[in-house]
């Protein structure tokens, strides 16, 4: 019975009409479960199950099963990267852009014999060409797809930096399209001005005075404002391609965005510590920023020669930026790639002294001295690692049994799918998850658990839907309530729209019922 003191909470398009009674928590579940272990579930989890098992040699069923699954967020996402490579294309012929033989992309004029981007509309071959050089599409076997994947980014780079606002546009639509909620996608704020503050400070191995340098004077206040009105450009760019905000808004409008800074780590120490402090006084300052991350390869020789010396940096801001987030690329390493003794601490040094909260990558888990030890210390303070299966198999080579996925889940490592740059390795969140099933023989629930476990350790503000050890059940203020519900009680309302984590959260728990009310008479 509906009354006045329930209060409508919005949920996506279908389920509002729907039962929510599949959504009530098995005993002993939770939002984070990772470990693999065995649940009942609900009937309609378990028929969903039924059916999932049923299209397992029928690859159109699966792929139309795991494209309406919601997925939660993508909390590992390079937006340059994540865009597609034909609307980056159609951006350089828009701009006039002109490539040269290597198809890197620079404004015009075009030097004699290097071509103009808008041949690319006419000449169908030539396209084919860019496309390749630009993303994984026909990469060759036998050659390095490290590189190939890390040299795309410099030759659209000129595209990319001109256009936040139309790029996440593109990016929103696709994760909608993926059933998809909710993004952390990196950027660079006010990367040019943070590079000539750098190179004006230069370096003071006294990370305090380093600090005191460039906050001086206002110094570091301007390079931020730049970084907001940056981000304010964006925006306005955004809200117009997408429509926001008018009576047929694309459906991206829908998913919640939030910012990660970018931090280049193969710079010098000045800019790699300028580049920290900007993204962590956005994260302070602006809701829209939520995290920093160090980018660029692992494996190049500035980042292995100044790989402690960053994680020393990340320890003293996080004491002066507590509330600043902070995500690292760490272990994205393989034997081969480096030498022996750079494998064995990347991870164990991010979690331990960078003060990571979140892992990209961690491929080289195994390689890492105590490994076991360091897995226990992960589980136990919840360092949840993002997981982008593409592209370890496309920069790494690393796929199936050799990926450290179910060592992870072993050790009780809270674990979230993630795509890192899907324009450019040609797949989605959809992909990632078929193959994390048909891989590693994931069950449904424990597919569904991924994808609240997106949300879990998603950087949005306020508490968690869940509570109690293990988050093993719904928040007291909406324990009364079924989760979904698109009419909660005025306690759990209020519990909603005081903490974004949650009501995110909750809005997912109705998309499953919607989901599962679709599959479950299926088979």
């Amino acid at each position: 019975m509906r009354t006045a003191a329930r209060r409508r909470i919005l949920l996506p398009l279908g389920a509002c009409a729907l039962s929510l009674l599949s959504l009530l928590p098995a005993a002993g579940q939770t939002a984070a479960a990772q470990t693999g272990a065995a649940r009942p579930g609900t009937a309609a989890e378990r028929r969903v199950a039924a059916y999932l098992d049923s299209i397992k040699d029928d690859p159109a069923a699966q792929r139309a099963f795991f494209a309406a699954l919601p997925k939660g967020g993508d909390l590992h996402n390079h937006l340059s990267g994540a865009a597609s490579t034909e609307y980056i294309l159609s951006l350089a012929a828009q701009d006039g852009m002109c490539l040269d033989p290597t198809t890197t992309a620079y404004m015009p004029p075009c030097k004699p014999g290097d071509r103009p981007a808008a041949d690319t509309k006419t000449d169908a071959d030539y396209r084919r060409t860019v496309i390749a050089a630009w993303s994984m599409q026909d990469f060759p076997p036998g050659e390095s797809g490290h590189d190939h994947f890390f040299d795309a980014f410099n030759k659209f780079g000129d595209v990319t930096w001109r256009h936040r606002g139309e790029l996440l546009a593109d990016v929103t639509n696709a994760l909608a399209a993926q059933n998809q909620s909710y993004l952390e996608t990196m950027v660079s704020p006010a990367s040019e001005e943070a590079k000539a503050l750098a190179n004006k400070v230069g370096w003071d191995d006294d990370f305090a005075k380093m600090h005191a340098k460039l906050l001086a004077d206002g110094q570091m206040d301007a390079v931020v404002a730049a970084a907001r009105k940056e981000s304010d450009d964006a925006d306005a760019v955004y809200a117009k391609t997408a429509h926001c905000g008018t009576g047929a808004p694309d459906p991206g409008c829908k998913v919640s965005v939030r910012w990660i800074s970018q931090v280049s780590r193969g710079s010098t120490p000045e800019r790699v510590f300028t580049q920290m402090v900007v993204g962590m006084r956005l994260a302070e300052q602006d809701a829209r920023f939520v995290a920093i991350n160090l980018v660029q390869p692992e494996d190049w020789d500035s980042s292995l020669q100044n790989y402690r010396l960053q994680m020393r940096m990340l320890n003293y801001l996080h004491t002066v930026y507590p509330k600043a987030h902070i995500t690292l690329h760490a272990g994205e390493l393989v034997p081969g790639l480096v030498k022996p003794e750079d494998l064995t601490f990347h991870v164990d040094q991010a979690v331990r002294t960078g003060e990571a909260e979140r892992i990209g990558h961690g491929v080289d888990l195994r390689n890492e001295t105590n490994w076991q030890d360091l897995a226990r210390t992960m589980a136990a303070e919840k360092v949840a690692v993002e997981v982008p299966f593409t592209s370890n198999a496309q920069i790494l080579g690393v796929k199936g049994a050799d990926h450290p996925f179910s060592t992870y889940r072993q050790y009780g490592v809270p674990i979230v799918l993630a795509t890192d740059d899907p324009g450019i390795s040609r797949v989605d969140i959809t992909h990632e998850y078929q193959y994390a099933a048909q891989t590693y023989g994931l069950s449904y629930l424990e597919l569904k658990d991924l994808a609240r476990a997106s949300l879990e350790y998603a950087f949005v503000p306020g508490a968690s839907l869940f509570s109690g050890p293990g988050k093993s059940a719904v928040v007291t203020a909406c324990r009364s309530d079924r989760p979904g519900d698109p009419e909660p009680h005025q306690r759990c309302a209020q519990f909603l729209e005081a903490n974004p984590k949650a009501a995110l959260q909750w809005q997912q728990e109705g998309a499953f019922t919607a989901f599962e009310r679709q599959y479950g008479g299926r088979g």
